[in-house]
């Protein structure tokens, strides 16, 4: 790592959403037992949905997909450990259990599940708010600035 200072550039939704959906892992944060929990999870990002496969076990989502819905928060990021460079992106939203079978069937094909043979849930998110950064050396950051402010 270099002492170079970092600085965050804030990512629009549609970035932020592409960035998102360039990774498989990602953690869910929801309610558990009226405290705060956090969960890692695969996902895929499917049109405006992110779509978490999640161990049965969780209690994420109250009910199926017929209800409201649970407010819950996921966040995913491909940061460098070695040079503290990369990105995050956080969705929070109301969350629903896929009870369509097929549809749910065809995410399970899609999204490896953690443990062979365990119960889970497909869950979808439909994003009420997305936010993003990504941390750059500020270098990076001055020459990012120059090339838009040529293009505009």
């Amino acid at each position: 790592m270099t002492d170079e200072p970092r600085r965050l550039e804030e990512l629009d939704p549609r970035e932020s959403m592409r960035l998102l959906g360039s990774v498989p892992l990602g953690r869910i944060v929801f309610t558990a037992r009226a405290l705060p929990a956090v969960c890692p999870a695969r996902h895929i990002v499917n049109g405006d949905h992110v779509i978490v496969r999640a161990d049965s076990g969780i209690a994420i989502t109250s009910a199926p997909s017929g209800e409201t819905g649970t407010v819950v928060a996921y966040q995913a990021d491909a940061i460098d450990p070695a040079d503290n460079l990369g990105w995050s992106v956080t969705v929070v939203g109301m969350a629903h259990q896929v009870t369509d079978a097929t549809a749910a069937d065809a995410f399970r094909r899609v999204l490896r599940h953690w443990a062979e043979g365990g119960n889970d849930q497909v869950i979808s998110i439909s994003p009420g708010m997305v936010t993003g950064f990504r941390v750059v050396a500020e270098g990076t950051a001055r020459l990012n600035d120059q090339r838009q402010r040529c293009r505009g």
